[in-house]
Order: structure tokens, then sequence, then C-alpha cells
């Protein structure tokens, strides 16, 4: 629905009211986007209209405006129904153009929405309707209602005898009462309020061991039911194990209903009781249940998409190995392990298949052309999936290494949605002769280079950072976990020439028909040397450069800004700092010392202000940079492989795999992460997991019960540290210089080797 001015300060009035930001920063905001500009370019180079607004404050006033702008076109399609009914009254109409709440509006709309054909409609086709008001208007106090009833008797309307009368006219009064908006937001509230959720167990499953054994007999308000309880409530009535049932306060809500309908005494009192119980009986009690277990879902939904982005940003987020050349193994028993080389820009060279656990009789040639892929393409390091015979792969390239005096850092990577990718179409274009599997190997070492350009690839869903993700709602989390990936690309930035088209198509104004047309232009006329290359890409226009080019790096590229998150339309701003100077551009953006001299309020216009000149300023300082973290080290015991290995009481350093409502998934290199419950975080309180860990945290646990039958281990962050000192959560992600590990005599640095579920180890002799 296009919006008309009032509408839109209307509605910008109420933003302003919901989320405290001043009038200039929504007004530009909602005008900015209206113009089709994306939220990451907003944030970014839009900072001066919007005053400095954050993605998220950006991405609220984007919901809210649909929300109302959904509100308003379903407000004039009810208003249009009720006036052609010819039944909109002043007070009406200043009700419905007032309300906020969609819920209220169907409320409100509710008595003049057409009808099937109903009780109350019968009765007044057989002319009770006059009977109805008499009863409602409570007038008479003497005489008795069935007299009065018996004016209305008519058995050729079918209407045979007084009581008939009385029962058909409650029927009409019911239908008002179950239709009164106000009626019904009372009975919505008491039932929000107080009621409470109740499950029982199937009667066929009573005596099954099941994972919804605590639910079998169980009861939680419903407005304080967390996110994973409720979730894990609804799987269990879905597949047919629970009964879950909503208690109400009905004492409470029959007493509502009934001041709301009785006035005072009259004759038609003891009628007018029976029509409020019928009313929220038959009419209300079901519609308002359902509409609010949809209600705690939703919310339950809501959370548990919040904790699946968290942690999809943090895995997003992860430290890059950079460019190096790894070797990809996609580890396997029966059918053996695949090998696959990858030159330092991710570039497929060679593949092979070992047997190194299926016979003595090929260990030797497992060991063989392991090392020689190794020798062939100067591979510098070794990224192993974790999946099946991980750990046994793990040992086996380290011995292997080890025995032929090789020194390579062995990194073991999270291979979730590996599979996945293997299979799409994405997989299939890129590798159309390789096998499946030869396509996880490559996934593994590429992730292990740069797990956001190579995860992007894979449905969010199936990397395994989230919570009952197949049970929320898909659109919501469909468009939360893009927004997400949207949001990491862009705040890393893409190399324009090695991106692959899944990557591009995740870059500000770009999506999947341009990010194919750039990658199809690129293998068809060679790599970009510029940004205004883009321009010559089929259908990319000027509205789409304008959105994309400051997220899109060219490395070594004609421009000398082409690398940097500088956006193009400030290209000649820089260019007179550096005139300014007395350097060229090339100079000032390989001296980031030159950039400390430039004076930025000089440069200040009605055009650029203090707060992009001091994004620029950064960018001279640190051109090209990667804002991700370094890899950090986790230090795994090898003489630790299965569950059966631990011990209560066992100091085991860890990565964080999930985080969840109710604590942390840490893989402890036992094939089965351990659970560090919430109460066990931290020495403090802990309402929410996220406050103490992230997803790829390195911490140090204790050991507090292993069950190897079901696969369960219990661990503890708070008694694994001296005194139970709390744990602490790295800072967010800052922007700083990409600081790639170092090669030296030993092998490679691995000072900072460890984030997002990869473990390392180095060969020795």
């Amino acid at each position: 629905m296009a919006l008309n001015q009032q509408q839109l300060a209307a509605i910008e009035k109420i933003i302003i009211e919901e989320t405290g930001l001043k009038s200039g920063q929504v007004t530009n905001t909602i005008n900015l986007l209206q113009e089709g500009a994306t939220v990451p370019f907003i944030a970014r180079y839009r900072k001066e209209q919007t005053g400095e607004l954050d993605e998220v404050q950006i991405r609220t006033v984007e919901e809210r405006l649909a929300y109302f702008t959904e509100l308003e076109a379903r407000r004039q399609t009810i208003l249009a129904s009720i006036e052609e009914q010819g039944k909109l009254t002043p007070e009406l109409k200043a009700r419905i153009e007032t309300t906020r709440q969609k819920t209220e509006l169907e409320d409100l709309y509710l008595p003049y929405k057409p009808k099937r054909r109903t009780k109350a409609t019968i009765a007044k086709e057989r002319g009770l309707e006059p009977l109805a008001d008499l009863m409602a208007a409570q007038a008479l106090t003497s005489g008795s209602a069935l007299e009065a009833a018996a004016l209305f008797v008519d058995p050729e309307k079918e209407v045979p005898t007084p009581e008939a009368a009385l029962e058909g006219a409650g029927h009409i009064l019911a239908e008002r009462l179950a239709d009164d908006a106000d009626c019904r937001a009372m009975v919505r509230r008491l039932t929000w309020e107080q009621g409470v959720m109740a499950t029982k167990v199937a009667s066929d499953k009573k005596e099954q061991v099941t994972k919804f054994e605590m639910y079998y007999d169980y009861q939680e308000p419903l407005k304080e039911i967390p996110s994973h309880r409720m979730l894990a409530m609804r799987r269990g009535e879905k597949e047919e194990v629970l009964r879950l049932g909503l208690q109400v306060p009905q004492v409470e809500i029959m007493a509502g209903l009934k001041h709301r309908l009785i006035k005072g005494e009259s004759i038609f009192k003891p009628w007018l009781e029976a029509v409020a119980e019928d009313a929220y009986k038959r009419l209300i009690a079901t519609s308002i249940e359902v509409e609010l277990r949809l209600q705690a879902k939703d919310l339950a939904d809501e959370a548990a998409i919040a904790i699946f982005a968290k942690n999809l940003k943090n895995l997003l987020l992860a430290p890059p190995a950079g460019g190096r050349r790894v070797l990809g193994i996609d580890p396997g028993l029966r059918t053996g392990s695949k090998l696959a080389a990858v030159d330092q820009t991710g570039r497929f060279l060679e593949h092979v298949t070992i047997y190194p656990h299926t016979g003595a009789g090929r260990v030797d040639q497992a060991r063989a052309d392991l090392l020689r892929l190794v020798e062939a393409h100067g591979i510098e390091m070794i990224a192993i999936g974790n999946g099946t015979a991980g750990r046994e792969m793990e040992l086996f390239t380290k011995e292997t290494l080890s025995k032929a005096g090789r020194h390579l850092p062995v990194v073991m990577v999270s291979e979730a949605g590996a599979s996945i990718y293997s299979a799409s179409e994405i997989a299939r274009e890129e590798f159309p002769e390789l096998d499946l599997t030869v396509r996880g190997a490559i996934s593994i070492a590429r992730r292990l280079q740069d797990p956001l350009a190579e995860l992007v690839k894979v449905d969010p869903k199936s990397i395994g950072v989230g919570q009952y993700q197949h049970d929320v709602n898909q659109t919501m989390l469909k468009k939360s976990l893009d927004e997400v990936v949207e949001s990491g690309v862009n705040y890393v930035g893409v190399d324009l020439n090695t991106a692959s088209w899944a990557l591009l198509s995740y870059v500000a104004g770009v999506g999947p028909a341009l990010g194919k047309a750039i990658a199809r232009h690129r293998d068809e006329n060679g790599p970009f040397s510029s940004r205004k290359g883009l321009l010559k890409v089929s259908r990319f226009g000027a509205k789409a450069f304008e959105q994309a080019a400051g997220f899109l790096r060219i490395r070594g590229g004609k421009h000398p800004l082409d690398n940097s998150a500088v956006h193009p339309e400030r290209y000649p701003l820089v260019e007179q700092m550096a005139k300014d100077l007395g350097v060229s551009l090339e100079e000032l953006t390989k001296t980031p010392g030159l950039a400390e001299k430039i004076d930025l309020k000089k440069y200040v216009s009605d055009q650029v202000g203090l707060p992009t000149l001091r994004d620029i300023l950064e960018e001279l300082k640190k051109p090209g940079r990667d804002p991700r973290q370094q890899f950090q080290t986790a230090d795994f015991r090898g003489d630790i492989r299965e569950i059966s290995d631990l011990q209560e009481g066992m100091i085991l350093q860890g990565v964080v795999t999930n985080v969840t409502a109710f604590g942390a998934f840490v893989d402890i290199g036992v094939h089965q992460d351990g659970l560090v419950h919430v109460s066990h975080l931290a020495n403090r309180f802990i309402k929410d997991p996220n406050d103490a860990v992230q997803v790829g945290q390195v911490v140090k646990v204790k050991v507090l019960s292993a069950d190897p039958q079901r696969k369960r281990i219990a661990l503890s962050i708070k008694e694994a540290e001296p005194g139970g000192a709390a744990v602490r959560k790295p800072a967010p992600p800052v922007a700083q210089p990409r600081q790639e590990p170092k090669l030296t005599s030993g092998g490679l640095d691995l000072s900072a080797l460890q984030k997002a579920g990869f473990r390392v180890s180095v060969s020795s002799s």
C-alpha cells in the first residue's frame, strides 16, 4: 500500500514514540528505505542522515514501518466495509482510526465481519431480535421473563414456546457479547496473565520412555514459559506424546463478562447470566485459547530465532585462516576418506580417496597418498571434518606427518551442513564432475580459509547452531537469518574477483540474480580491474552500484581505494585530502601515518559530516582491513577420544559449539558435545547464556558426569576455574587490520589459532 503524507506522518510519530529515536532520525531513515536503500548501506554510508543509527535500530524502524503500513491497509479495508454496510458511526470510526494493534482492529471489525449462518442469525430470521433488545435493556423489573417472551411465540417461525424464544434471543445477545472488542480484550488479558499451560502424557505413551518425560505431568504459567520449554511442549504434542491444555481463571472471566452484560436487577437476570456463560464457553473460550497459544508460540519463536541469529553471527564472523594452501579431509571408515587440495584462493587442485582404517594393507598407501598431496601442492594447513572417523583421521594424519618429519597445523573443522552444500545447486555448478563427498572435502578446506565465504552457501538451518529450528515460524526464521548473513557479509566486505555468486548475492543491493550476473561477467571477461567495471555487468545499474560498491573489494586494482570500504562517491574527497597533504593517493593509502595529519573539520560540508569523515580516516589508517578477530588456540587432550575416556572431575578445554536458552554445548573432542547448564556458566546469575559465552569461544570445563549409554555429558565452566571465576565473554568484533598467521621455520605460528569449532594441533617428531 502506498501511504499518503498524512498517513506516513502518523506512522512516523508512532515509531518515534515506540523507539525513543529523534524525529529526524526516523523520518530520514524511512525516506532512505522508501528510496530503495538497504540497511547495511544506510548504516555505513548515510550516518549523517540517520544520526548514526546502527543496523539493529534501522531494522527496527523498517519492521515497524512494515507493520503499520499493513495495519493501515487493513484499517482502510475495514472502514470501507463497515461504511458500505451503513453502520460506521463517528465513535466507531474514531476508535478504528486510533488503534495501533492488529488484534484490536480485528476485534472492532468482528461484529461487522461477514459470518456464516449462526444460531444468532437464525434467531434474527425468526424475529427474535426485538426480544433480545428488550432483554439487553433490562428495563422490566416486574412480571416474568416467560410472560414477556410469550409475545414472540410463533410456531410458523419455529418458535413454539416462550422458552424457545428466550433461548433464541439469548443466542443473539451471546454473539453480541462475544463480538464486543472490550469483552474480548478483558478475556484475553485475564487468560494471558493467569492462564496455566498444563501437559499430560498421552494414554498410550504412559509406559514409554521419551525425551518428553519431564512434561508427562507438568504445569507452568502461560506468560512465563521460556522459549525452549514452549517449543518442546508443542513438539511433544505434534508427535502425539503429550496433550496440552490451557487452564484459565474462569471465575474471574465470568465475573467480568456478567459485569459488562448485567446492569442490575431485572426479570431477565437469570437468563442473562446464562447468556454470559454461553458466550464464553461456546463463542469466546476456544478462539481466545487458540489465539493465546499462538501468541505464546510466536514469542517462543522470536526468542529461539534471536538465539539462532546470535550464534550464526558469531559463527559467520569466526576468524579466517586466510590465503593458505589447505588440504581438506572428509573422513570416513568403510567408504574411505576423501582428500581435496585447494590453493590459497580456494581453487580446487586435486583429490584422492584413502582407506587408512579398513585394514593394514591399505595404511601404507594412505600415508603415501597423503604425503604426496602435501608435497605436490605445497600444503600449509590440513582441515579435517569433525564427523564420523574425524578423531581417527586426526591421529592418523598427525602420525603420518610426524614420521615424515613434517610440521603442519592439523585443524578440526565443523562439517555441519557440508553434505547439504555437496548436493546443492551451487556445488553442482562449481564442481559438476566431482562426487558429492569430494565436494564436501573441498568445502571443509575452504571453511578453514574463510568460514563466512563458505558457510553462506549452506542453508543456515543446516549449520547446527539453532534451537528447535524446524519448529519455529519458517518465514520469520529465514528473514532473520538472511539479515544476519547480509549483515556479516557487508561487515567484512567481499573480494569481487574471488567471491562465489552465493557470497556476492548477500552484498547490499545485489541479490542472487545480480550475483550470478557478476560471476558470469567475471568468467567471460576476466577479473575486474576497478569497481566501475560493475556498471558493465548486465542489469547492474546506478542504484545497485550505489548500494553495493562500498562493500566490494578489488585487490591490486587500478584505483587505490577500490580495496577499501571508502565508497566511490567519496573518492574525490579523499583525492583532495591527498592533494592537500602534497602526496599521491596511492602514497596516502600505503602510508597509514599520513592519515593522522588530516584535519577532518576542514572537509565538513552539507554533504559530508564528521561520522563519514571519521570512517574514511579509519580506512586510510588501515586500508583493506579484515574486522574479524584472530584464531585462538585450544588444547585438546590426546588421550580423550570417547565418552568412556571421561572421568568425573577432569578439567578440559573445549570450544562452544551452540548456545541455547538453557545453556551452552561444548566440544571437548569426543564426538558428543557436552552441556553446560546455564546455572554452571558462571559464578554469578546468568539470565541469558549469550551474556556469558558465545559460539566459537574457547573455554575451560570440568566434567560433572558422563553417560556413554545415553551419550550425555554434563560440564561446568564455573567449577573449572580456581575459585569459580566467572566466564568473560570476548569483546565484540572491532575494526582492526587483518593479521594472517605467519609462517616460521617450525611451520605456522599458532599463537592465535582456534575459533568457532576449529581444533588445532601440530604434528611433531
